[in-house]
């Protein structure tokens, strides 16, 4: 299986509490809910047809507890393609402290995460997703255990909160797999890493002739 991430940003890159004021009041965040005034139905058909696509899904916990406590017992939203993508496929947590989890299907990878994530990977199969999670999927890219990386970018400055990448860290040029955008301007690529980005050695020389 190939290992997809699949996040939902700002174009600041923010990624924190886009469902609502209550979803991750984390370091004092308040602007949470950004994203659902924007949620059209293009990007819930984009969504459908990438969850459709998963073998298998790996979330890190606080993700996975709210997920569990949503798309697995709210029957309006288990019953979505995207919810029964969910509740069909195998899920795993990367986390040392959960210890009974209560969805089905759900394996908790507390010893050598990045050992369990290769064995995953190494299956015959489509693709391992990972949905929000954001300190799971820094971490997965630190490692170069990402093949690609889905972005649903909505059309609006937070101007606060936590973003996808940190301010340092690794670099990794990208290549372009695909990109559409929704009627409310959200777009939709998918990039693959590509090794070392390149950089100019020189500044081109003005011609002021």
């Amino acid at each position: 299986m190939k290992l997809t991430t699949t996040t939902n940003v700002s174009v600041d890159g923010v990624m924190q509490g886009l469902g609502g004021p209550e979803e991750d009041r984390r370091d004092g965040f308040e602007r949470g809910g950004w994203a659902l005034p924007l949620f059209d139905e293009g990007v819930e058909a984009l969504l459908g047809q990438v969850y459709q696509r998963a073998d298998a899904f790996l979330f890190g916990r606080r993700t996975y507890e709210v997920f569990a406590a949503s798309w697995g017992v709210v029957e309006e939203m288990a019953n979505t393609p995207i919810g029964r993508a969910l509740n069909k496929q195998r899920k795993y947590v990367a986390s040392s402290t959960l210890s009974d989890p209560r969805w089905a299907d759900t394996t908790v990878l507390s010893g050598d995460v990045a050992a369990a994530v290769r064995e995953l990977k190494a299956e015959p199969g489509g693709e391992l997703q990972v949905h929000g999670s954001l300190s799971l999927v820094r971490w997965l890219f630190d490692n170069q255990l990402v093949d690609e990386i889905a972005l649903l970018t909505y059309p609006v400055v937070v101007g606060q909160g936590m973003r996808l990448f940190p301010t340092t860290g690794p670099d990794t040029a990208l290549e372009l797999v695909d990109s559409r955008a929704t009627a409310n301007g959200v777009t939709f690529q998918v990039y693959r890493p590509s090794g070392c980005p390149q950089y100019a050695t020189a500044v081109p020389t003005p011609n002021l002739t």
